[in-house]
């Protein structure tokens, strides 16, 4: 005889009884009230096109003068009485060297002078007569923190947005989020030393995992500055034209059966700009068509300065064909004074001071300085204490990330201006401290992008330049 199943013994011996039922309830509710997941079928692309911004921009060019090594700020831009009078005696705070071995815990005071200049009265040391000329064109930060002492993390720091490694530099994020104003040019150029490459060498200027398209194009230092421009003889005029039309052809016609292939729609961009560059490039880094008076302003004229003021105005005329991004750098640790500091920092102010002031007034004269952002600073300052305490000649700094100084001048900043403090002994930001997240979310805030919406999606998370750190944008710096 059948059993007649109540609803009570139904559920009492269902798999997973009430409990059950009700889960899958509440399942198919939150299943039929959630909005539907799409998959994004397709891939996207990338190019150097100018690109509209979130808000009005203030500055459409950046040119960055990075001082690899770490100026002493106490000793340039941040005069501290305090040091003179305890020199040579004990220092009482707490120091963090970097390293021990040379390390020594006398106050080591600043040998050079230090005066006010310009309308704004702003105090600089005797080392940079010429910085003295534009200081009311200039904010001097003098509260730079990043907090990681070693060169590598605080280069990283200072121009990837994390004190880490292999990510996208400062140059790549501004070619990815604004384009080029130029197709005939790269929109991030890098000009490095004739004396060699900066600490991380080509990291510094590395798209990171960003695509390859928006790496840094180097100009060389030396003549011929950019390799393999001139095509064969054979090849020049028409014949190059339709070599190139036909390898576009197939090109475009191969990356169609493969779209969403990064590194293959970056290789055939850099083919594509480099047939362009043939013609615009070289003119671009012409000083040549510069007046005497104008390559005299730079310092070309002086076997100390000429190199670097070179460097500056190829920097001048790239920024005004419409390049994006310049950055200049100088040579291995010019500016790690561990030892010695009395004889090596006034040698790297000669090389940079007279190019750097020379860029600023060049670039104002000609209209260009309040839409050309410049930066002069390094990835961290120096320590109030004597390293290497070997006798007057011998003595340097060691490093200092926890309070250092930088200037920005034109691209929408204020000129004749001081912001933030450190201490006494110029040892650690105790006032208006700007990290180089606040920085980049300043940088980003000029250029009309929001530094929390400027994103790249890797491995189905957003990336970006501040990757989700506390960032402010230092509104007292601006215009």
């Amino acid at each position: 005889m059948q059993r007649i199943q109540s609803r009570r013994d139904f559920l009492s011996s269902a798999t997973f009884g009430v409990s059950g039922i009700a889960i899958a309830n509440l399942l198919m509710s939150e299943r039929l009230s959630a909005a539907p997941v799409k998959p994004d079928l397709k891939k996207p692309t990338f190019d150097v096109l100018p690109k509209s911004t979130h808000i009005v921009p203030k500055a459409t060019a950046m040119i960055s003068l990075f001082m690899q090594g770490g100026p002493s700020h106490m000793d340039m831009f941040d005069p501290k009485p305090e040091l003179n009078r305890l020199d040579g005696t004990k220092f009482q705070g707490e120091i963090k060297y970097d390293n021990a071995a040379q390390a020594s815990s006398r106050v080591l005071g600043c040998p050079w002078k230090f005066a006010k200049h310009g309308q704004c009265g702003m105090e600089l040391s005797e080392l940079l007569p010429h910085t003295a000329n534009i200081v009311d064109d200039i904010t001097l930060i003098r509260s730079m923190y990043t907090g990681v002492n070693n060169h590598g993390q605080s280069i990283d720091a200072l121009n990837t947005g994390k004190a880490v490694s292999h990510r996208p530099s400062l140059g790549s994020w501004m070619a990815y989020g604004l384009g080029s104003e130029n197709q005939n040019l790269p929109a991030f150029v890098v000009l490095t030393d004739p004396d060699g490459l900066p600490v991380l060498g080509m990291q510094n200027w590395s798209n990171g995992w960003l695509p390859s398209l928006y790496q840094g194009t180097v100009v060389r230092p030396r003549e011929p500055r950019i390799l393999n421009l001139d095509p064969p003889r054979e090849l020049r005029g028409l014949p190059q034209q339709r070599y190139l039309e036909y390898l576009a052809e197939l090109n475009h016609d191969h990356l169609s059966r493969h779209p969403g292939e990064l590194d293959l729609e970056a290789r055939i961009a850099s083919y594509e700009l480099a047939a362009r560059m043939q013609s615009a490039a070289k003119e671009a880094v012409d000083i040549g068509q510069e007046t005497e008076a104008t390559q005299k302003l730079y310092g070309i004229d002086q076997p100390a300065t000429k190199d670097y003021g070179t460097r500056c105005l190829i920097a001048r005329r790239l920024v005004e064909r419409g390049v994006r991004f310049v950055q200049l750098y100088t040579r291995y640790q010019l500016w790690d004074h561990h030892g010695a500091i009395r004889k090596a920092l006034p040698a790297a102010c000669l090389k940079v001071d007279q190019p750097s002031a020379a860029l600023v007034q060049d670039l104002k004269q000609r209209g260009l300085l309040d839409s050309t952002l410049v930066h002069w600073g390094g990835e961290m300052g120096r320590l109030p204490v004597i390293q290497n305490d070997a006798g007057p000649d011998s003595v340097g700094r060691d490093h200092n990330t926890y309070g250092f100084s930088t200037w920005l001048a034109g691209g929408g900043i204020k000129g004749g201006h001081i912001h933030g403090k450190t201490d006494e002994f110029g040892h650690k930001a105790v006032e208006n401290v700007v990290t180089h997240s606040d920085y980049h979310a300043t940088l980003l805030h000029l250029f009309g992008l929001n530094h929390e919406k400027l994103v790249f999606t890797r491995n189905l998370q957003e990336a970006s330049l501040v990757d989700k750190q506390p960032a402010r944008i230092v509104t007292e710096i601006l215009a």
